[in-house]
């Protein structure tokens, strides 16, 4: 009996994913552009009597929602 197949119980943790050098560099990329956006908003003065949240122009484009309109 102690042949047969072990079936997995769900509990076991999943195998990392191994990511690509080119993948790796994206992602750094990527999370070197949220810290100089996130720099630039704590830099920015508060306005005064706007509405609460992330900067809705943060990325160049009008934003609410996740729905986005140039200027």
């Amino acid at each position: 009996m102690d042949d047969e197949p072990q079936l997995p119980t769900g509990n076991e943790a999943p195998a990392p994913k191994v990511l690509t050098p080119a993948a790796q560099r994206a992602l750094a990329e990527a999370e070197a552009r949220r810290h100089e956006i996130d720099a630039r908003g704590a830099m920015a003065p508060k306005e005064k009597g706007g509405r609460g949240g992330l900067e809705p122009a943060r990325y160049g484009d009008w934003e609410i929602k996740g729905l986005t309109s140039d200027f």
